[in-house]
Order: structure tokens, then sequence, then C-alpha cells
């Protein structure tokens, strides 16, 4: 774990085994914002791990991906962007561990309306 990184508590789990991983600091979220971007195979498992961040639908599939797959804050400030994050989290669609931890560490988010 590096500086300014928090594992949530164990009961926070993006899938079985692999416990959410949140950032102290959503202003240490700087990825791109525009553009193509390719993530690497850990993070996005399809053959085409190129992402438009112009499509919507595409920041949703980046977003969704990093959040559950990665282990390292740095690898969440490296491909989220705060404002995004803020933006689209109540149109993500999150295992309940990654948004449980989230949340509880950002209550902005939490105060964000659902989705439809």
């Amino acid at each position: 774990m590096g500086a300014g990184s928090t594992r949530a508590a164990r009961r926070y789990q993006s899938r079985p085994g692999r416990t959410a991983v949140v950032v102290d600091d959503l202003g240490a979220l700087r990825g791109p914002t525009a553009g193509e971007v390719d993530l690497p195979h850990r993070l996005l498992w399809r053959p085409d791990r190129s992402v438009d961040l112009d499509q919507p639908w595409q920041v949703r599939l980046m977003y969704e991906a990093v959040l559950t797959e990665s282990v390292r804050a740095e690898e969440l400030c490296a491909w989220l962007d705060a404002g995004t994050l803020v933006g689209i989290w109540s149109e993500l669609y999150l295992p309940r561990g990654v948004r449980r931890a989230w949340e509880e560490r950002h209550p902005v988010l939490r105060r964000l309306p659902a989705a439809a």
C-alpha cells in the first residue's frame, strides 16, 4: 500500500479474497479524462483494453473495472479522476463491498442521488 491509501476493513471486498482499496483523498485521483487509454490487462480482462473516455458508457466500464480490480492506491490515482468519479458514482455498477468502502471513507459519494 502506498502513502495516502486505505485498505478497507476486511468486510469490504471487491470480490471474494480481495479487499477493496480506497484512497484517503479524492483529490489524489488525477487520471485521464479524455481520449483513448489502454488499461493494463490486470485491470480490464478482455483482449481489447482500449477505452475511449469520450464515450460515457466506456468511462463507466473503465471506472467499474478499476474500482473493482485495483490492489494499490497508485492504480486508482493513475486511472481515475476525482471529478469524473463523483459525477458518475451513482451510475456505476459496483460490488457492494466496493461501494460501501468508498462511501464510508468519502461521505460525499453517499449523498449523491442514486441512478434511476
